[in-house]
Protein backbone atom coordinates (compact mmCIF):
# COMPACT_ATOMS: atom_id res chain seq x y z
CA UNK A 1 0.00 0.00 0.00
CA UNK A 2 1.17 3.51 -0.88
CA UNK A 3 1.74 6.77 1.21
CA UNK A 4 -0.63 9.55 -0.49
CA UNK A 5 0.87 11.97 -1.26
CA UNK A 6 -0.08 15.86 -0.98
CA UNK A 7 -0.83 17.55 -4.10
CA UNK A 8 2.24 19.79 -5.54
CA UNK A 9 -0.13 23.22 -4.72
CA UNK A 10 -0.64 22.19 -1.40
CA UNK A 11 3.44 21.19 -0.90
CA UNK A 12 4.00 24.73 -2.11
CA UNK A 13 1.39 26.53 0.26
CA UNK A 14 2.60 29.79 2.00
CA UNK A 15 5.89 29.87 -0.13
CA UNK A 16 4.92 33.63 -1.37
CA UNK A 17 4.55 34.69 2.17
CA UNK A 18 8.07 32.64 3.00
CA UNK A 19 9.30 34.66 0.17
CA UNK A 20 8.28 37.85 1.44
CA UNK A 21 9.60 37.40 5.11
CA UNK A 22 13.32 35.89 3.47
CA UNK A 23 13.76 38.79 1.50
CA UNK A 24 12.67 41.96 4.27
CA UNK A 25 14.92 39.55 6.70
CA UNK A 26 18.13 39.23 4.26
CA UNK A 27 17.57 42.69 2.51
CA UNK A 28 20.53 43.93 4.15
CA UNK A 29 22.89 40.43 3.25
CA UNK A 30 21.89 40.12 -0.01
CA UNK A 31 21.75 43.60 -1.04
CA UNK A 32 25.40 44.61 0.24
CA UNK A 33 26.65 41.57 -1.04
CA UNK A 34 25.76 41.58 -4.35
CA UNK A 35 26.58 45.33 -4.53
CA UNK A 36 30.19 44.38 -3.48
CA UNK A 37 30.11 41.39 -6.35
CA UNK A 38 28.36 44.14 -8.96
CA UNK A 39 31.24 47.03 -8.41
CA UNK A 40 33.81 44.76 -8.37
CA UNK A 41 32.64 43.60 -11.92
CA UNK A 42 31.58 47.15 -13.55
CA UNK A 43 34.73 48.57 -11.80
CA UNK A 44 37.04 46.40 -13.62
CA UNK A 45 36.51 47.98 -17.37
CA UNK A 46 38.14 51.09 -16.40
CA UNK A 47 40.83 49.79 -14.35
CA UNK A 48 42.13 47.65 -17.38
CA UNK A 49 42.00 50.47 -19.81
CA UNK A 50 44.41 52.33 -17.74
CA UNK A 51 46.51 49.61 -17.18
CA UNK A 52 45.88 48.10 -20.77
CA UNK A 53 45.17 51.67 -23.02
CA UNK A 54 46.84 50.09 -26.07
CA UNK A 55 46.34 47.51 -28.79
CA UNK A 56 50.09 46.58 -28.09
CA UNK A 57 49.90 46.10 -24.19
CA UNK A 58 46.44 44.62 -24.82
CA UNK A 59 48.24 41.67 -27.00
CA UNK A 60 51.11 41.40 -25.05
CA UNK A 61 49.04 40.38 -22.40
CA UNK A 62 47.69 37.97 -23.76
CA UNK A 63 50.98 36.28 -24.89
CA UNK A 64 51.99 36.27 -21.33
CA UNK A 65 48.60 34.86 -20.30
CA UNK A 66 49.41 31.73 -22.57
CA UNK A 67 52.29 31.43 -21.54
CA UNK A 68 52.53 31.98 -17.86
CA UNK A 69 50.41 28.93 -16.46
CA UNK A 70 50.41 30.34 -12.59
CA UNK A 71 48.78 33.64 -13.79
CA UNK A 72 46.02 31.00 -15.86
CA UNK A 73 45.52 29.00 -12.68
CA UNK A 74 44.72 32.18 -10.68
CA UNK A 75 42.33 33.56 -13.20
CA UNK A 76 41.68 31.68 -15.89
CA UNK A 77 42.92 32.09 -19.59
CA UNK A 78 42.08 35.04 -21.55
CA UNK A 79 39.91 34.63 -24.73
CA UNK A 80 39.89 38.27 -26.24
CA UNK A 81 41.46 41.65 -26.07
CA UNK A 82 38.43 43.78 -25.84
CA UNK A 83 38.31 45.37 -22.41
CA UNK A 84 34.73 43.40 -21.78
CA UNK A 85 36.67 40.07 -22.81
CA UNK A 86 39.82 41.19 -20.13
CA UNK A 87 37.15 42.00 -17.51
CA UNK A 88 35.48 38.27 -17.95
CA UNK A 89 38.76 36.79 -17.81
CA UNK A 90 40.19 38.86 -14.50
CA UNK A 91 36.71 38.84 -11.87
CA UNK A 92 34.75 36.66 -13.84
CA UNK A 93 36.21 33.65 -11.56
CA UNK A 94 35.84 35.21 -8.42
CA UNK A 95 32.92 37.00 -9.21
CA UNK A 96 31.05 33.44 -9.97
CA UNK A 97 32.83 32.14 -6.83
CA UNK A 98 31.14 35.08 -4.71
CA UNK A 99 27.70 34.33 -6.12
CA UNK A 100 27.91 30.74 -4.67
CA UNK A 101 28.78 32.06 -1.34
CA UNK A 102 26.06 34.68 -1.61
CA UNK A 103 23.84 31.69 -2.32
CA UNK A 104 24.56 29.05 -0.11
CA UNK A 105 24.62 31.76 2.84
CA UNK A 106 21.03 32.28 1.80
CA UNK A 107 19.63 28.85 0.95
CA UNK A 108 21.41 27.23 4.23
CA UNK A 109 20.13 30.16 6.44
CA UNK A 110 16.12 29.43 5.27
CA UNK A 111 16.15 25.67 5.02
CA UNK A 112 18.84 23.49 7.69
CA UNK A 113 19.61 26.86 9.89
CA UNK A 114 15.89 27.10 10.34
CA UNK A 115 15.13 23.39 11.63
CA UNK A 116 18.05 24.04 13.65
CA UNK A 117 16.85 26.69 15.79
CA UNK A 118 13.51 25.11 16.23
CA UNK A 119 11.74 27.97 14.13
CA UNK A 120 10.93 25.67 10.92
CA UNK A 121 8.96 23.33 13.39
CA UNK A 122 6.35 26.27 14.23
CA UNK A 123 6.74 27.60 10.58
CA UNK A 124 5.06 24.21 9.38
CA UNK A 125 2.63 23.14 12.20
CA UNK A 126 0.76 26.01 10.36
CA UNK A 127 -0.48 26.23 6.42
CA UNK A 128 2.75 26.02 5.24
CA UNK A 129 3.23 23.19 2.37
CA UNK A 130 6.26 20.28 2.94
CA UNK A 131 8.35 21.91 0.35
CA UNK A 132 7.55 25.76 0.81
CA UNK A 133 10.56 26.62 3.38
CA UNK A 134 12.95 24.91 0.43
CA UNK A 135 11.46 26.54 -2.33
CA UNK A 136 11.39 30.02 -0.50
CA UNK A 137 14.62 29.87 0.07
CA UNK A 138 15.61 28.65 -3.74
CA UNK A 139 13.95 31.90 -5.02
CA UNK A 140 15.43 34.29 -2.83
CA UNK A 141 18.73 33.05 -3.80
CA UNK A 142 17.20 33.48 -7.87
CA UNK A 143 16.27 36.73 -6.87
CA UNK A 144 19.76 38.06 -5.43
CA UNK A 145 21.47 36.19 -8.38
CA UNK A 146 18.72 37.74 -10.96
CA UNK A 147 19.94 41.10 -9.25
CA UNK A 148 23.84 40.27 -10.01
CA UNK A 149 22.99 39.52 -13.64
CA UNK A 150 20.58 42.73 -14.09
CA UNK A 151 23.53 45.08 -12.51
CA UNK A 152 26.24 43.28 -14.57
CA UNK A 153 24.03 43.01 -17.72
CA UNK A 154 23.57 46.88 -17.98
CA UNK A 155 26.82 48.28 -16.39
CA UNK A 156 28.40 46.41 -19.26
CA UNK A 157 26.24 46.85 -21.89
CA UNK A 158 28.39 49.31 -23.56
CA UNK A 159 31.07 46.88 -24.31
CA UNK A 160 28.68 44.53 -25.77
CA UNK A 161 25.09 43.85 -25.46
CA UNK A 162 25.90 39.84 -25.92
CA UNK A 163 29.10 39.52 -23.65
CA UNK A 164 27.27 41.44 -21.18
CA UNK A 165 24.30 39.25 -21.19
CA UNK A 166 26.46 36.20 -21.33
CA UNK A 167 28.45 37.53 -18.28
CA UNK A 168 25.25 38.52 -15.88
CA UNK A 169 23.60 35.24 -16.95
CA UNK A 170 27.18 32.86 -16.54
CA UNK A 171 27.15 34.48 -12.28
CA UNK A 172 23.49 34.21 -11.63
CA UNK A 173 23.77 30.51 -12.99
CA UNK A 174 26.72 29.76 -10.82
CA UNK A 175 24.93 31.63 -8.03
CA UNK A 176 21.92 29.15 -9.10
CA UNK A 177 24.00 25.85 -9.10
CA UNK A 178 25.59 26.43 -5.40
CA UNK A 179 22.29 27.48 -4.30
CA UNK A 180 20.92 24.08 -5.28
CA UNK A 181 24.24 22.34 -3.87
CA UNK A 182 23.53 23.73 -0.79
CA UNK A 183 20.04 22.81 -0.84
CA UNK A 184 20.85 19.53 -0.84
CA UNK A 185 23.35 19.90 1.86
CA UNK A 186 20.88 21.09 3.78
CA UNK A 187 19.37 17.95 3.55
CA UNK A 188 22.12 15.96 3.74
CA UNK A 189 23.36 16.99 7.75
CA UNK A 190 22.21 17.96 10.54
CA UNK A 191 23.86 21.21 11.10
CA UNK A 192 23.98 24.34 9.31
CA UNK A 193 27.53 24.57 9.70
CA UNK A 194 27.93 21.34 8.12
CA UNK A 195 25.69 22.18 5.40
CA UNK A 196 27.91 25.42 4.77
CA UNK A 197 31.08 23.65 5.08
CA UNK A 198 30.00 20.46 2.69
CA UNK A 199 28.92 23.39 0.17
CA UNK A 200 31.88 25.59 0.78
CA UNK A 201 34.29 22.47 0.24
CA UNK A 202 32.47 21.57 -3.22
CA UNK A 203 33.12 24.98 -3.81
CA UNK A 204 36.67 24.98 -3.56
CA UNK A 205 37.26 22.04 -5.38
CA UNK A 206 35.17 23.35 -8.36
CA UNK A 207 38.53 26.55 -7.67
CA UNK A 208 41.06 23.51 -7.78
CA UNK A 209 39.34 21.57 -11.19
CA UNK A 210 39.71 24.60 -12.80
CA UNK A 211 42.58 26.29 -11.68
CA UNK A 212 44.29 22.62 -12.56
CA UNK A 213 42.83 22.15 -15.81
CA UNK A 214 43.76 26.03 -17.06
CA UNK A 215 47.50 26.05 -15.53
CA UNK A 216 47.56 22.75 -18.23
CA UNK A 217 45.79 24.47 -21.07
CA UNK A 218 45.96 27.96 -22.54
CA UNK A 219 41.90 27.54 -24.29
CA UNK A 220 40.15 26.28 -20.85
CA UNK A 221 39.70 22.84 -22.70
CA UNK A 222 41.45 20.60 -20.26
CA UNK A 223 38.82 17.64 -19.24
CA UNK A 224 39.68 19.02 -15.51
CA UNK A 225 37.99 22.56 -16.74
CA UNK A 226 35.06 21.24 -17.71
CA UNK A 227 34.52 19.02 -14.51
CA UNK A 228 34.21 22.57 -13.03
CA UNK A 229 31.10 25.11 -12.98
CA UNK A 230 33.44 27.94 -12.73
CA UNK A 231 35.07 26.50 -16.00
CA UNK A 232 31.79 26.61 -17.72
CA UNK A 233 31.38 30.22 -16.92
CA UNK A 234 34.73 31.07 -18.42
CA UNK A 235 34.46 28.63 -21.52
CA UNK A 236 30.76 30.58 -21.76
CA UNK A 237 33.15 32.54 -22.82
CA UNK A 238 31.75 36.04 -22.50
CA UNK A 239 33.04 39.16 -25.04
CA UNK A 240 34.86 36.50 -27.07
CA UNK A 241 32.05 34.70 -29.62
CA UNK A 242 29.91 33.72 -26.22
CA UNK A 243 29.17 29.78 -26.36
CA UNK A 244 25.53 30.20 -25.44
CA UNK A 245 25.61 26.21 -25.39
CA UNK A 246 27.18 26.29 -22.07
CA UNK A 247 24.28 27.84 -20.42
CA UNK A 248 22.44 24.67 -20.77
CA UNK A 249 24.89 23.09 -18.89
CA UNK A 250 24.24 25.18 -16.15
CA UNK A 251 19.99 24.60 -16.62
CA UNK A 252 20.43 20.85 -16.59
CA UNK A 253 22.55 20.70 -13.25
CA UNK A 254 20.60 23.18 -11.60
CA UNK A 255 17.37 21.05 -12.35
CA UNK A 256 19.11 17.72 -11.73
CA UNK A 257 20.55 19.05 -8.48
CA UNK A 258 17.12 20.97 -7.57
CA UNK A 259 15.03 17.46 -8.10
CA UNK A 260 17.42 15.76 -5.96
CA UNK A 261 17.16 18.51 -2.89
CA UNK A 262 12.96 18.37 -3.29
CA UNK A 263 13.04 14.34 -3.35
CA UNK A 264 14.96 14.35 -0.18
CA UNK A 265 13.41 16.84 1.39
CA UNK A 266 9.88 14.52 1.01
CA UNK A 267 11.26 11.71 2.67
CA UNK A 268 12.86 13.23 5.94
CA UNK A 269 11.00 14.07 9.07
CA UNK A 270 11.71 17.96 9.97
CA UNK A 271 14.68 18.66 11.91
CA UNK A 272 16.16 15.35 11.24
CA UNK A 273 18.46 14.25 8.32
CA UNK A 274 20.21 11.44 6.03
CA UNK A 275 23.21 12.15 7.52
CA UNK A 276 22.26 12.16 11.68
CA UNK A 277 25.23 13.19 13.88
CA UNK A 278 27.00 9.94 15.60
CA UNK A 279 25.75 9.44 19.17
CA UNK A 280 28.75 10.27 22.00
CA UNK A 281 30.12 8.21 24.52
CA UNK A 282 28.38 6.67 27.31
CA UNK A 283 30.67 9.33 29.49
CA UNK A 284 31.53 12.87 28.47
CA UNK A 285 34.89 13.69 27.58
CA UNK A 286 34.33 17.61 27.50
CA UNK A 287 35.38 18.87 30.95
CA UNK A 288 34.87 22.75 30.33
CA UNK A 289 33.26 24.94 28.59
CA UNK A 290 36.58 25.96 26.06
CA UNK A 291 36.50 22.04 25.27
CA UNK A 292 33.01 21.96 23.97
CA UNK A 293 33.79 25.61 21.94
CA UNK A 294 36.88 24.06 20.51
CA UNK A 295 34.72 20.67 19.34
CA UNK A 296 32.21 22.87 17.87
CA UNK A 297 34.67 24.79 15.88
CA UNK A 298 37.55 22.61 14.84
CA UNK A 299 36.19 21.41 11.81
CA UNK A 300 36.02 24.86 10.55
CA UNK A 301 39.56 25.72 12.25
CA UNK A 302 41.04 23.26 10.02
CA UNK A 303 39.24 23.88 7.22
CA UNK A 304 40.03 27.30 6.82
CA UNK A 305 43.75 26.61 8.01
CA UNK A 306 44.07 24.57 4.99
CA UNK A 307 42.88 26.93 2.73
CA UNK A 308 44.81 29.50 4.28
CA UNK A 309 47.91 27.12 3.68
CA UNK A 310 46.83 26.17 -0.12
CA UNK A 311 46.02 29.50 -1.01
CA UNK A 312 49.63 30.52 -0.27
CA UNK A 313 51.23 28.24 -1.92
CA UNK A 314 49.55 29.03 -5.32
CA UNK A 315 49.95 32.81 -4.07
CA UNK A 316 53.98 32.57 -3.29
CA UNK A 317 54.45 30.64 -6.13
CA UNK A 318 52.65 33.18 -8.52
CA UNK A 319 54.99 35.99 -7.11
CA UNK A 320 58.28 36.06 -9.36
CA UNK A 321 55.49 35.45 -12.67
CA UNK A 322 53.49 38.30 -11.30
CA UNK A 323 56.29 40.27 -11.18
CA UNK A 324 57.38 39.41 -15.12
CA UNK A 325 53.73 39.99 -15.61
CA UNK A 326 53.29 43.37 -14.52
CA UNK A 327 56.88 44.91 -15.63
CA UNK A 328 57.53 48.05 -16.15
CA UNK A 329 53.41 48.75 -16.27
CA UNK A 330 53.39 51.82 -14.12
CA UNK A 331 49.37 52.21 -13.49
CA UNK A 332 49.61 48.19 -12.43
CA UNK A 333 52.37 49.00 -10.45
CA UNK A 334 50.61 52.01 -8.61
CA UNK A 335 46.89 49.59 -7.98
CA UNK A 336 49.62 46.90 -6.41
CA UNK A 337 51.11 49.79 -4.12
CA UNK A 338 47.15 50.73 -3.49
CA UNK A 339 46.38 47.35 -2.48
CA UNK A 340 48.95 46.72 0.29
CA UNK A 341 53.12 47.41 -1.40
CA UNK A 342 55.35 50.23 -2.13
CA UNK A 343 58.71 48.77 -2.86
CA UNK A 344 59.74 46.16 -5.23
CA UNK A 345 56.84 44.43 -7.51
CA UNK A 346 57.44 41.31 -6.08
CA UNK A 347 56.58 43.31 -2.44
CA UNK A 348 53.46 44.81 -3.94
CA UNK A 349 52.36 41.52 -4.65
CA UNK A 350 53.32 39.45 -1.64
CA UNK A 351 51.48 42.38 -0.18
CA UNK A 352 48.44 42.55 -1.98
CA UNK A 353 48.06 39.06 -1.56
CA UNK A 354 48.53 38.71 2.16
CA UNK A 355 46.36 41.76 2.15
CA UNK A 356 43.52 40.29 0.38
CA UNK A 357 43.92 36.81 2.56
CA UNK A 358 43.34 39.30 6.14
CA UNK A 359 40.02 40.73 4.12
CA UNK A 360 38.90 37.15 4.04
CA UNK A 361 40.11 36.08 7.49
CA UNK A 362 37.33 39.18 8.53
CA UNK A 363 34.52 36.11 6.97
CA UNK A 364 36.18 33.37 9.06
CA UNK A 365 36.42 35.62 12.33
CA UNK A 366 32.73 36.54 11.34
CA UNK A 367 30.83 33.15 11.39
CA UNK A 368 33.29 32.08 14.34
CA UNK A 369 31.78 34.93 16.83
CA UNK A 370 28.64 34.37 15.29
CA UNK A 371 28.24 30.36 16.76
CA UNK A 372 28.10 32.38 20.00
CA UNK A 373 24.77 34.07 18.43
CA UNK A 374 23.77 30.09 16.77
CA UNK A 375 24.40 28.85 20.28
CA UNK A 376 21.87 31.63 22.18
CA UNK A 377 19.37 31.51 19.87
CA UNK A 378 19.13 27.80 19.06
CA UNK A 379 18.16 27.25 23.08
CA UNK A 380 21.85 25.33 23.36
CA UNK A 381 23.17 27.92 25.45
CA UNK A 382 20.96 27.76 28.15
CA UNK A 383 21.54 24.04 29.52
CA UNK A 384 25.19 25.09 29.74
CA UNK A 385 24.53 28.24 31.28
CA UNK A 386 21.99 26.37 33.86
CA UNK A 387 25.65 24.42 35.23
CA UNK A 388 28.26 25.83 36.89
CA UNK A 389 29.59 28.18 33.80
CA UNK A 390 29.34 31.54 33.83
CA UNK A 391 28.70 33.94 30.63
CA UNK A 392 32.11 34.94 30.61
CA UNK A 393 33.25 31.55 31.25
CA UNK A 394 31.30 30.42 28.13
CA UNK A 395 31.57 32.97 25.58
CA UNK A 396 35.48 33.02 26.49
CA UNK A 397 36.15 29.36 25.45
CA UNK A 398 34.34 30.34 21.94
CA UNK A 399 36.12 33.79 21.37
CA UNK A 400 39.55 32.35 22.02
CA UNK A 401 39.20 30.00 19.53
CA UNK A 402 37.45 32.57 17.17
CA UNK A 403 40.37 35.14 17.85
CA UNK A 404 42.82 32.37 18.04
CA UNK A 405 41.93 31.19 14.78
CA UNK A 406 42.19 33.83 13.02
CA UNK A 407 45.99 33.94 14.05
CA UNK A 408 46.42 30.81 12.86
CA UNK A 409 45.53 30.74 9.55
CA UNK A 410 47.38 33.63 9.07
CA UNK A 411 50.40 32.03 10.11
CA UNK A 412 49.55 29.17 8.06
CA UNK A 413 49.07 31.43 4.86
CA UNK A 414 52.17 33.09 6.17
CA UNK A 415 53.80 29.29 5.60
CA UNK A 416 52.34 28.59 2.65
CA UNK A 417 53.62 31.86 0.92
CA UNK A 418 57.28 30.74 1.97
CA UNK A 419 57.15 27.41 0.89
CA UNK A 420 55.47 28.62 -2.88
CA UNK A 421 57.98 31.84 -2.78
CA UNK A 422 60.58 29.48 -1.76
CA UNK A 423 62.29 32.32 0.39
CA UNK A 424 61.73 35.33 3.10
CA UNK A 425 59.65 33.42 5.88
CA UNK A 426 60.52 36.37 8.37
CA UNK A 427 58.79 38.92 6.37
CA UNK A 428 55.98 37.08 5.12
CA UNK A 429 55.40 36.26 8.73
CA UNK A 430 55.56 39.45 9.73
CA UNK A 431 53.31 40.55 6.82
CA UNK A 432 50.28 38.21 7.53
CA UNK A 433 49.98 38.65 11.62
CA UNK A 434 50.13 42.35 11.04
CA UNK A 435 46.65 41.63 9.37
CA UNK A 436 45.42 40.62 12.78
CA UNK A 437 44.69 44.06 14.63
CA UNK A 438 42.53 44.50 11.86
CA UNK A 439 40.72 41.15 11.90
CA UNK A 440 40.37 41.35 15.27
CA UNK A 441 38.74 44.98 15.26
CA UNK A 442 36.32 43.21 12.80
CA UNK A 443 35.59 40.17 15.16
CA UNK A 444 35.17 42.72 18.26
CA UNK A 445 32.51 44.45 16.61
CA UNK A 446 30.98 41.69 16.23
CA UNK A 447 31.17 40.67 19.70
CA UNK A 448 29.63 44.20 20.23
CA UNK A 449 26.57 43.64 18.48
CA UNK A 450 25.75 40.32 19.97
CA UNK A 451 25.98 41.74 23.34
CA UNK A 452 24.44 44.82 23.15
CA UNK A 453 21.71 43.77 20.26
CA UNK A 454 21.69 40.31 19.85
CA UNK A 455 18.68 40.56 17.05
CA UNK A 456 21.35 42.69 15.11
CA UNK A 457 24.10 40.22 15.38
CA UNK A 458 23.76 38.86 11.82
CA UNK A 459 24.77 42.52 10.69
CA UNK A 460 28.16 41.73 11.22
CA UNK A 461 28.25 40.00 8.06
CA UNK A 462 27.73 43.87 6.67
CA UNK A 463 30.55 45.05 8.41
CA UNK A 464 32.53 41.90 6.72
CA UNK A 465 30.99 43.12 3.02
CA UNK A 466 31.81 46.17 3.39
CA UNK A 467 35.60 45.66 4.63
CA UNK A 468 35.70 43.70 1.40
CA UNK A 469 34.28 46.49 -0.46
CA UNK A 470 36.70 48.77 0.32
CA UNK A 471 39.71 46.45 0.44
CA UNK A 472 38.74 45.20 -3.39
CA UNK A 473 37.76 47.81 -5.37
CA UNK A 474 39.11 50.84 -3.50
CA UNK A 475 42.08 50.57 -4.57
CA UNK A 476 40.95 49.82 -8.24
CA UNK A 477 38.40 52.62 -8.40
CA UNK A 478 41.43 55.36 -7.24
CA UNK A 479 39.23 56.16 -4.31
CA UNK A 480 40.30 58.83 -2.08
CA UNK A 481 42.63 57.56 1.27
CA UNK A 482 39.93 58.74 3.31
CA UNK A 483 37.38 56.38 2.14
CA UNK A 484 40.38 53.46 2.33
CA UNK A 485 41.00 54.32 6.05
CA UNK A 486 36.83 53.91 6.99
CA UNK A 487 37.89 49.96 6.85
CA UNK A 488 40.72 49.05 9.76
CA UNK A 489 42.77 47.33 7.21
CA UNK A 490 43.65 50.58 5.34
CA UNK A 491 45.47 51.78 8.41
CA UNK A 492 47.70 48.66 8.43
CA UNK A 493 51.74 48.99 7.58
CA UNK A 494 52.51 47.56 4.33
CA UNK A 495 54.04 45.09 4.68
CA UNK A 496 56.58 43.15 3.51
CA UNK A 497 58.26 46.32 2.17
CA UNK A 498 56.97 49.23 3.73
CA UNK A 499 58.10 50.67 7.15
CA UNK A 500 55.81 49.80 10.32
CA UNK A 501 54.36 52.70 12.11
CA UNK A 502 53.09 51.52 15.25
CA UNK A 503 50.69 53.90 16.87
CA UNK A 504 47.89 52.85 14.21
CA UNK A 505 48.47 49.27 14.79
CA UNK A 506 48.14 50.17 18.96
CA UNK A 507 44.99 52.12 18.21
CA UNK A 508 43.39 49.47 16.16
CA UNK A 509 44.28 46.79 19.26
CA UNK A 510 42.77 48.91 21.27
CA UNK A 511 39.57 49.16 19.69
CA UNK A 512 39.15 45.23 19.49
CA UNK A 513 39.86 45.48 22.92
CA UNK A 514 36.89 47.69 23.63
CA UNK A 515 34.84 46.85 21.78
CA UNK A 516 34.97 42.91 22.64
CA UNK A 517 35.01 43.88 26.44
CA UNK A 518 32.14 45.87 25.63
CA UNK A 519 30.37 43.03 23.94
CA UNK A 520 31.16 40.62 26.74
CA UNK A 521 29.70 43.31 29.83
CA UNK A 522 26.63 43.73 27.48
CA UNK A 523 25.96 39.91 27.09
CA UNK A 524 26.49 39.76 31.17
CA UNK A 525 23.72 41.66 31.84
CA UNK A 526 21.29 41.22 29.33
CA UNK A 527 18.82 38.42 29.15
CA UNK A 528 19.12 35.30 26.69
CA UNK A 529 18.23 35.90 23.00
CA UNK A 530 15.81 33.23 22.25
Amino acid sequence: MTTPTAPASGQLAGTGVLVRFALRRDRALITLWTAVNALMVLSMPNTLKGLYGTAAERADLLRQTATNSSLRALVGPVFDDSLGALTAWRVGVYAGALAAVTSLLVVVRHTREEEESGRQELIASGMVGRRASLTSALLTAAVANAALALLVTVGLADHGASGASALGLGLAAVGMLFATTAAIAAQLTESARLARGLTAAVLGAAFVLRAAGDSATDDGSSVLTWLSPLGWLENLRPFADERWWVLTLFAAAIALQGAVAYALAGRRDVGMSFLPALPGPAAGRLGSAAALAWRLHRGSVLGWSLAFFLAGVVYGGMTESAADLVGDNERAREIFERMGGRSAITDTFLAAMVGMLGLVASLYIVSSVLRLHGEETSGRAEPVLANAVGRLRWAAGHLVVAFGGAALIMLLAALGFAAGYGKDLGPLLAAALFQLPAVWVVGGLTVLLHGVAPRLAPAAWCIAGAVLLIGWIGPALNVPQAVLDVSPFGHLPKLPGGAVHWPPVLVLLAVATLSTTGGLAALRRRDLAT
